[in-house]
């Protein structure tokens, strides 16, 4: 009997079978915890309500919830990133409960997540903190069974600190992008790569002798700079924190306000987590041509309704995933709504990458059933010891030995009364 379920249809479910198999390859260490999970079924009798992207990688982080003995519902964080197929196959091959459909529309979407909250999550698995937002503002008669939750994105964690900050966060949640196998990795090389990839099917254009502005320089950004800069682009880097400004610099890059990469910019991408990056008085400066996209969690860093304001004509999609603004004569280009281009245009993050990261996921909610009882509620980070042991679970999947700190060296670290 299928599960319930509202996804595009269950007809291409085989194909996305074959994906999501695909994809389990290049994720060696979410294979060796499902093995262990599969075993001591440490999340048995745990409802989990999860809101991510619905790809192969995900795919594969719930098959390993799965055989850890949770009982979970998946739906769509993000309007564009649900990969049709693989909603189907989850639903048809896995029996797991998905709602998600590329390209539903805001009731939709909205309605899909009403629809995984109505699971009575013990856990939360969120990708941009909407799960948690919705309990607190419209849900809260689901917190008496909430045991904590996970959060997987940078736009996430900022909403979920100002929760905590203005004591309003009701539960324990870890930032599972905080782990540095999180963040300095998927963020970094997933985010360098899958944006730019993304960027690339939706123009096919060629990077190399192009002009492009990169808003912000985090994690995200500084690996969409420097993938960029490896196409042969010319790479502009804007920032408001003087240090990563600095950092920017050193690593190469010019620096300058927004205000004159506006100019002079063939193609702007944004990944700050903020409102407004390109605005209208960046548009009324961009030269007929210039071509935007955001690959931070939500669309909002692109002044949408300000750039159909200022267009004399209604926008035209001249490309999957490619509309045309017409303003004061000039064309300028929109990719993929404003919404995240790596996976609006592409299929985001390589799976080598998202193996990491939801390791991450998958122990951070193992250990908030274990723990999350005793936890106030506040944000935290995955303990240090599993970080540490899912990067050597992955140098170990990729054959690569390191050394280890002999007695007498792990004494003289520990040894304050030694001098030179």
């Amino acid at each position: 009997m299928t599960v319930e379920h509202d996804v595009k249809s269950l007809e291409a479910a085989t194909g996305g079978r074959y994906r999501i198999e695909w994809s389990e390859k290049e994720m060696p260490v979410l294979r060796a915890i499902r093995e262990r999970f599969a075993k001591e079924k440490p999340l048995a009798g745990v409802r989990i309500a999860a809101c991510l992207h619905v790809t192969t990688e995900t795919a594969n982080l719930m098959h390993t919830l799965q055989m850890g003995g949770a009982d979970i519902v998946l739906c769509a964080s993000n309007p564009l990133s649900t990969q049709d197929d693989v909603a189907a196959s989850l639903v048809a091959h896995y029996e797991i409960p998905v709602y998600a459909i590329k390209g539903e529309d805001d009731q939709t979407y909205y309605a899909h997540l009403s629809a995984a909250l109505d699971h009575k999550p013990h856990i939360t698995m969120d990708d941009g903190c909407d799960l948690v937002s919705t309990i607190h503002k419209s849900r809260r008669e689901l917190l008496e069974d909430i045991v904590g939750g996970t959060e997987e994105t940078t736009t996430g964690v900022i909403r979920l600190r100002a929760m905590a900050k203005e004591g309003e966060l009701a539960f324990p949640v870890i930032a599972v992008n905080d782990s540095s196998t999180k963040h300095m990795f998927d963020n970094r090389y997933g985010t360098g790569q899958s944006t730019i990839d993304g960027i690339v099917r939706a123009t096919n254009i060629l990077l190399a002798g192009r002009t492009v502005v990169v808003a912000g320089y985090g994690w995200c950004s500084r690996g969409i700079a420097d993938r960029a800069r490896g196409l042969g682009a010319n790479v502009i880097v804007t920032e408001i924190d003087p240090m990563r400004a600095l950092e920017a610099l050193m690593d190469g890059f010019r620096v300058m306000p927004m205000e004159e990469a506006a100019a002079i910019g063939d193609i702007f991408v944004t990944a700050t987590g903020d409102i407004n990056v390109l605005d209208t008085h960046h548009f009324a400066r961009m030269k007929s041509g210039a071509i935007m996209c955001n690959s931070g969690h939500f669309n909002v860093e692109i002044n949408i309704k300000g750039l159909r304001a200022m267009s004399s004509e209604d926008p035209k999609l001249v490309r999957p995933f490619v509309e045309e603004y017409r303003i004061n004569g000039k064309s300028l280009y929109l990719l993929g709504e404003g919404r995240l281009i790596n996976l609006a245009a592409a299929e985001g993050h390589p799976a080598s990458v998202m193996d990491m990261s939801f390791a991450n996921q998958a122990l951070a909610a193992e250990y908030m059933i274990r723990y999350g009882k005793d936890l106030k509620p506040a944000v935290y980070t995955i303990p240090d010891d599993i970080d540490r042991e899912i990067a050597r679970l992955k140098l170990e999947s990729m054959g690569v030995r390191i050394d280890t700190l002999t007695p007498e060296q792990s004494a003289y670290l520990n040894e304050w009364r030694e001098g030179t």
